[in-house]
């Protein structure tokens, strides 16, 4: 048998970028070739991201670590930073550029460069990776041009994926083995295909497909509807909501062109909280914003704090070429920035912490991903308003779902693996097993 090659599929960014990574093993592995997450390999695809500057600079390192470590490698490179500045990535050592017009060809390209066909020559190899979670694309693009962002700009037209075509990728996965599908894109809130929006895309998933669990990605404020809510009484949805704020600060998010204020973004919260109690609410929020004052920030920080987030994603403010806010005047100094974003780093630990702690004593359905090292007997997971939790076992608990009962934090039991996991992230919790 010929010698099988092996392609690398990576990703930097969004869980969007994720959705198409994942499209485009598949159709390779289909195809026969031997897919990995390695450093090592004959072919690389890597799905890049321009969000911020630290996701341009991660981009080009990757690119020149892959090409130093494999010297004769084939490596393309799409995504996001591929759409805004090819050359850049042409430079660091990629032999091939793709936009995201081309990037689901990405596949095709790399099977005809290779071998001069689409397929691989040999038995199909399984990802070394365990099938748990599946991440499905079901819209792309945006028209909102806030003024920091670059996505408008590098993700094309506005589209949503017909449904029917959803309902059958959910099958194959739930096919597949996974046990969990996330729904993701863009802006998934205006999906919108033949005149049917998102609540009725879920209901449409809810009744024809066996998902164990079905986790909704991210939403804005005003897309959250009481209809809408009211599909979280089946338990299949996980009990997780994503809503990014950016900022606690009404002035900051009208330089932003944000379409919500404070007051929205609370009842939101709160319409959520009043029908799923138990539900955990995350976000994003920006330090630094061009012109953003002690007040602005400080109200930013007082706001996050009175919402009680399970978890918050804090980054500060990076200059995109040709967006609005790269122009505005009273752009923070980075010490400034620094110091603000560990402020509000030190709030998210706090605040994911007393957001677990709340379900100590709980029996909570738990999807068991990996072991947090190999043979160490200790395996992570999430509940299904997703905490982050951990148990040890003698069986093997990768992607089986089972019930545990949530104890204390898991920095408090002093095991040393598990701090190495843990990566500070205060509001995971240990659990014990429920037979």
């Amino acid at each position: 048998m010929s010698k099988i090659a092996t392609i690398s599929v990576q990703t930097l960014g969004c869980k969007l970028n994720q959705a198409e990574s994942e499209s485009i093993a598949r159709q390779l592995e289909k195809a026969g070739f031997a897919i990995t997450g390695g450093d090592k390999a004959d072919a690389f695809i890597l799905n890049t991201c321009t969000v911020t500057r630290g996701a341009d600079s991660k981009g080009r390192h990757l690119v020149r670590m892959l090409r130093k470590g494999n010297p004769k490698a084939l490596i393309v490179v799409t995504g996001c930073y591929a759409e805004r500045a090819g050359n850049d990535i042409r430079q660091c050592g990629a032999d091939m550029v793709l936009d995201n017009k081309e990037k689901m060809l990405a596949g095709q390209i790399l099977m005809r460069q290779l071998c001069g066909c689409e397929k691989g020559g040999g038995e199909v190899f399984e990802r070394d990776r365990e099938r748990v979670r599946s991440f499905i694309k079901i819209q792309d693009g945006c028209r909102n041009y806030c003024s920091y962002c670059i996505v408008p700009f590098v993700r094309g037209d506005v589209y949503s994926v017909d449904a029917e075509t959803v309902i059958s990728e959910i099958n194959e996965r739930v096919m597949d083995g996974y046990r969990e599908v996330v729904l993701t894109g863009t802006e998934i809130g205006t999906y919108s295909s033949r005149g049917k929006g998102l609540k009725q895309l879920i209901e449409k998933i809810l009744a024809e497909t066996r998902v164990e669990r079905l986790h909704i990605s991210s939403l804005q404020p005003q897309e959250i509807s009481l209809p809408l809510l009211e599909l979280w009484r089946d338990r299949r949805l996980c009990r997780h909501f994503h809503m990014a704020l950016q900022s606690g600060s009404d002035a900051v998010l009208e330089r932003m062109r944000r379409r919500y204020d404070k007051n929205m973004y609370r009842e939101s919260v709160d319409r959520i909280r009043g029908i799923i109690s138990d539900a955990s609410i995350t976000t994003d929020v920006m330090v630094g914003f061009p012109a953003e004052s002690d007040v602005e920030f400080r109200e930013s920080y007082e706001f996050c704090r009175d919402m009680e987030f399970a978890a918050l994603h804090v980054f500060s403010y990076s200059p995109r070429p040709g967006t609005a806010a790269t122009g505005m005047p009273g752009q923070v100094k980075e010490s400034l920035k620094r110091q603000r974003s560990l402020r509000m780093l030190e709030l998210a630990g706090d605040s994911a912490e007393r957001f677990a702690r709340r379900f100590t004593g709980q029996t909570r359905a738990v999807l068991w991903e990996n072991e947090v090292r190999a043979s160490s007997g200790i395996y992570s997971g999430l509940t299904d308003n997703y905490i982050r939790v951990y148990a040890r076992s003698t069986a093997v608990l990768t992607n089986t779902i089972s019930s545990a009962r949530l104890q204390r934090p898991a920095r408090e039991i002093g095991c040393r693996l598990l701090k190495a996991s843990t990566k500070g992230n205060y509001g995971e919790l240990w659990s014990e097993i429920i037979e």
